[in-house]
Order: structure tokens, then sequence, then C-alpha cells
């Protein structure tokens, strides 16, 4: 495969609120954005923006002719957009505000800021179309299995530890009012880590922020979630690599053109342990309370929405390859897998995406 040229060239970094939701879903997805100067036209203005949240990386690129925009503010709005979320939706900061729900014990209803209120509701309508496959409140079983924060132990669990901590564990101990923007918690242990999906819920508002500014041609992305708009300087839609699932090296196995679209990959060939012939991934499945045992290695998900995006690609990795296509067509969703085989790996993609390849 050819390298495009003049690509900047991304790896999806580790990403943990707490808990990284399926942690840390590890995926090192390749994004080629192509931003090439064409010799025939004069080059619209690039504008770049990088930096850090959520413990991984982010990166905006802009396409404008806008000669006068300002890039301090732009980059201190967008700064501070993120601020705000890790401020709401953060495991890591003692009083933030998700933090402070968790601690608390009460089963009353609770009041919720407007984004955090939105981001746990969507996680639960997403949790009520895969059955569970996705759940925000599986984080301590994580940590359990040795994929949380804590040192990594690569001790299995004993049953009956494991049974103490799944009696805690249930997107259906989250009760929501959309009414009056509350939830209350059936069970006053419940630990909700939104992990999966805060990334994509971050990547859209900063996209809204955006659009707001009149911009008309962006990539937004963070820790590998990406969406984007309109065209790159050489007058074409976004260019994106995802990465093969070789856990030896970092190579792309398809390029997708995006535009006016999300995108989100999730995978579990780079963060495992083994035991006694045994491989554990990180991806933990809820009804079970034990790591994926399937082939598949990784799914790539479009859709006009990142957050919506980023939660599927969780979902359809505890699912497997055949469940997550039945129920990716069902949906409507573009989906794109590569599962294990005895001589490699193999890829399967729906109608929904084929549109998007470029080879």
């Amino acid at each position: 495969m050819d390298i495009i040229p003049e690509c900047f060239l991304y790896s999806k970094k580790v990403f943990h609120l707490n808990h990284s939701y399926y942690m840390p879903r590890l995926l090192a997805i390749i994004i080629f954005i192509c931003i090439i100067s064409a010799c025939q036209r004069v080059p619209d203005k690039l504008v770049s923006i990088t930096g850090l949240t959520m413990g991984t990386s982010y990166s905006i690129k802009l396409i404008t002719q806008q000669i006068s925009i300002d890039e301090e503010i732009l980059y201190s709005d967008i700064e501070q957009i993120l601020t705000d979320i890790n401020q709401s939706m953060s495991t890591y900061i003692p009083d933030s505000e998700l933090s402070l729900l968790n601690q608390s014990k009460i089963t009353d209803r609770q009041n919720l800021s407007k984004d955090l209120f939105t981001v746990i509701e969507h996680a639960n309508n997403v949790s009520l179309m895969t059955n569970g496959a996705f759940d925000i409140t599986v984080g301590p079983l994580v940590n359990l299995w040795g994929f949380g924060p804590e040192p990594f132990t690569q001790k299995i669990p004993d049953d009956s530890i494991l049974q103490s901590v799944k009696a805690h564990i249930g997107y259906q101990k989250i009760i929501i009012d959309r009414a009056s923007r509350q939830i209350s918690k059936s069970d006053p242990d419940i630990y909700i880590d939104l992990s999966a999906i805060a990334k994509g819920f971050a990547v859209d508002k900063i996209a809204r922020y955006l659009d707001k500014q009149n911009i008309q041609n962006y990539l937004v992305e963070i820790g590998g979630e990406l969406i984007t708009k309109g065209l790159n300087s050489h007058q074409q839609s976004w260019l994106i690599g995802i990465e093969q699932a070789n856990v030896l090296e970092r190579s792309v196995q398809r390029i997708v053109s995006l535009n006016n679209i999300a995108m989100a990959t999730s995978g579990d060939y780079r963060n495992y342990f083994e035991k006694d012939g045994i491989r554990y991934s990180h991806t933990i499945d809820p009804a079970t309370a034990a790591p994926i045992y399937h082939n598949l290695a990784s799914v790539t998900v479009l859709d006009k929405s990142t957050m919506h995006a980023d939660a599927l690609a969780t979902a359809f990795m505890v699912l497997g390859t055949d469940k997550a296509h039945t129920l990716a067509n069902k949906l409507g969703i573009a989906v794109y897998t590569l599962s294990k085989t005895d001589t490699g790996f193999e890829e399967k993609y729906n109608d929904y995406f084929k549109p998007y390849l470029t080879d």
C-alpha cells in the first residue's frame, strides 16, 4: 500500500476517566489526515490545535479562508470545553460531578448538569439497544481482572469475589428521569464510569463549537475517536487509516474517506494477558463478568455522532463478529471488523460501510 503523502500520523492513546470501560481500549488506530498543498491553487489556511486531555492527546485540524481567525481564542475556548467536561465526567478528579455522584450512597433522585445527564442517558439508550453489551457500571470488574489503574497482577479473580462484585453491576440500576433531568441509583454501591463514551461526547461538543464559529472544514480527534466535516486543503474528503490488528507492528489495513461523519474504533489485540495458555482480554463482558472469548480483534463504527459510534464500538467488541454485524445491520450502522483466523485476520464490512472505502 502506498503511503499517503504529507499526512499527519496519529496513534490512538490510552483513555481513562478512571477504570477505563473495557480499559484501556488500547487500539492505536492510525489516522492519516491528508493535508496536501495543491500547486494549482492558493492553499487555504491550516490551523492545527493539539493538547492533552482525558489521559490522552487531542488534535484539531481546521481548513479555513478566514484570514482573521484568532487561534489563541480558539485554543482557549477548546481547552475550556475540555476542562469543563473533565470536571463533570472524570473519575480521577475527586470533586468532579461524577465522582461525587459515585461517592454518594443515597438512592434518592439527584440533579445532574445537562452534559452529564446527556451522556448517562445516551449510555443507557445504547445499553438497551445492545441488550447490555454496553454498560457504564462495569468498571469494578475491569479493575478486578487487572486492567484498571492498580498494579497489573495477571491474577485470575476468585469466583466468589467475581460474583460479589457482579452483584453491583448493571445499567438497569441507574434510574433515569428525563423530564426532571435527574437520576437515581437503585443500588447505592453502583459505580459509573463514562470512559467508553465521554471522549466521543467531547469530540461532538468541540465540533458544535466550531460550527458556531462558521468553520466549514475540520477534523476533531481525541484519543482516536474523531469527527470530520467538509474537505481538507486539497479539496478532498479526509483520509483515515484503520490499523491492522497486529500486536508486533503498526500498519494500515484500510483507508476510509470521510466527510461529515464520525468514526470510533475498539480492539483487544494489544491489551491482554496470558495465563496457563489462556488469553484474557481487557474487554469485559458484563453478562459473564469475564473477558470476552471470541475471535473479534477490532471493530470500527461510523455514525453522525461520535458519542454514539464510541459506545457502539465497545458494545460490538463485546458481542463478537456475527452478533455485531447482525445488530449493526438492524440499526443501520456502518461497521467494519477484523477477526482472528487460523491463518491471520479476516475483514468484514457491511453495505453501510462500503461507500467509505477507498479501494
